[in-house]
């Protein structure tokens, strides 16, 4: 079994370099891939790699930051694209084998804080 570390480093830049071959071999054969914001779900390897590899291209990801632990990991990335950087958070569940089976993903939309905490926060 690979580590969850190098399998999840290894997902991430198949998937930027669009090694459509090398990421899919990262796939379990009923990986299921969820987008709770738009309450979609994609199962099975080959449709998983359809949907990356139909997906508008001119995006580019960078990994800020990934935690693993036994077969789990986390990771906060940022998605480039037309000018725009995109805070994505990820959550990815192994197989025994090492496989990415699950993966969970949060593509949030930055917003306006509401007033009154001004004298509390930072803004960057």
């Amino acid at each position: 079994m690979t580590s969850a570390e190098a399998t999840v480093s290894a997902y991430w830049a198949a998937l930027e370099a669009r090694d459509w071959a090398a990421f899919g071999r990262l796939l379990a054969d009923d990986v299921v891939y969820h987008l709770p914001q738009t309450r979609e779900r994609i199962v099975g390897r080959e449709s998983f790699l359809r949907f990356n590899q139909e997906y508008p291209d001119g995006w580019h990801l960078t990994v800020t930051r990934a935690v693993t632990s036994g077969r789990h990991a986390a990771t906060w990335l940022t998605c480039a694209h037309q000018g725009e950087e995109l805070p994505v958070a990820s959550f990815l569940d192994l197989d025994e084998a090492g496989l990415v089976r699950e993966v969970t993903e949060f593509w949030p939309e930055p917003y306006e804080p509401p007033p009154g905490r001004e004298h509390l926060v930072e803004r960057y």
